[in-house]
């Protein structure tokens, strides 16, 4: 794509200056949002120019001294946590784009700006949606916001080592969310990001929406399902069946094991049963449950060579007391 395409139908016009205003940051969960204006040398050749977040962070930094040493003008400014807190996202992220308009040495004869929301900037101004990808000046800006926030992220890292910002930049990345919910949010947080994490009584969720003690009963419900399947496929291999797969996932559903012997590739579904008090666990594998894993196994023959007859069975581990020598019942063809 030619990225100098808006630029020269503008400076044709008599538009120039030509800056472009980009932000980054608009949806982690903590820290600033940043915004980048710069105004560069008209048809400047930059290698690898593009949206900054195709772009790995090698060439992002090289890219960033180069705009920087290159531009006629630039201005790199934020919004702070409390701004966007009392103003709302979008509206700090416009008041970021102001004043790294506001701190350009040149006036730009006109502001092109990646979206659709128009920021209201003191000069005249072009929305541009997807303009990261379409203008050079906007591409440029891109890479100078999105580097200034990493920088700064990793920075404040220091400060804050227990949240791993130099890691995740505050995104709501699973290890974010399991930081915060160990350690309850910061001051570099952004509160109203993170109600949904937030039951009324204050507990911290993860991104999944469990609190703590959900989350340490589902770990150990996990924990004791794979505990089940490796009894099952040690079951197995005694009795000659060879592992093929485990924890077969699909948009379907999920296949515990897949084994095979001589004639058969078999699909199972294991159960694990604590209590004698409980149906057998076998009894659970219900119609929808087969038919999500007959799907599932459909999907995986699909994509993998095989002469074998496929067969479905279950296995049911009864642990009463979570012994290391559980009672095995095995349903060949169960459905």
């Amino acid at each position: 794509m030619d990225l100098w395409r808006i630029e020269r139908e503008l400076a044709a016009a008599g538009s120039e200056p030509i800056c472009g205003v980009d932000e980054a940051g608009r949806g982690p969960l903590a820290g600033p949002v940043f915004a980048a204006a710069v105004i560069l040398p008209f048809g400047l050749d930059l290698k690898n120019l593009n949206d900054s977040k195709k772009l790995s962070q090698k060439i992002r930094d090289k890219l960033y001294d180069e705009i920087v040493e290159s531009a006629i003008s630039f201005g790199i400014a934020l919004a702070d946590v409390k701004e966007i807190e009392e103003l709302n996202i979008l509206k700090a992220t416009f008041l970021a784009m102001n004043r790294a308009i506001d701190s350009l040495k040149v006036n730009p004869g006109i502001a092109l700006i990646d979206g659709n929301r128009d920021p209201l900037v003191k000069c005249r101004s072009r929305l541009v949606v997807g303009g990261d990808v379409k203008s050079a000046s906007i591409a440029a800006a891109s890479i100078l916001a999105k580097v200034s926030r990493d920088r700064y992220m990793a920075e404040i890292a220091k400060a804050y080592p227990q949240y791993a910002f130099d890691k995740h930049k505050g995104y709501g990345t699973r290890q974010h969310c399991n930081e915060l919910l160990e350690h309850g949010p910061s001051e570099i947080h952004r509160i109203s990001f993170l109600k949904k994490m937030q039951s009324e009584d204050g507990i911290w969720k993860t991104k999944n929406g469990m609190d703590r003690e959900d989350q340490e009963s589902r770990a150990g419900t996990v924990q004791r399902g794979k505990w089940g399947e490796s009894q099952a496929l040690d079951y197995l291999k005694s009795k000659s069946y060879i592992p093929v797969a485990e924890s077969v996932r699909s948009r379907y559903g999920e296949i515990d094991l897949i084994v095979k012997n001589s004639e058969y590739i078999v699909f199972v579904e294991v159960k694990l049963r604590k209590s004698a008090n409980f149906a057998h666990a076998r009894e659970f594998v219900g119609k929808d449950k087969q038919r999500k894993i007959i799907a599932t196994a459909n999907h995986w023959l699909s994509r993998h060579k095989n002469l074998l007859q496929p067969r479905f069975d279950v296995i049911e581990v009864y642990a009463p007391d979570g012994s290391a020598q559980p009672e095995i019942i095995h349903i060949e063809n169960a459905f």
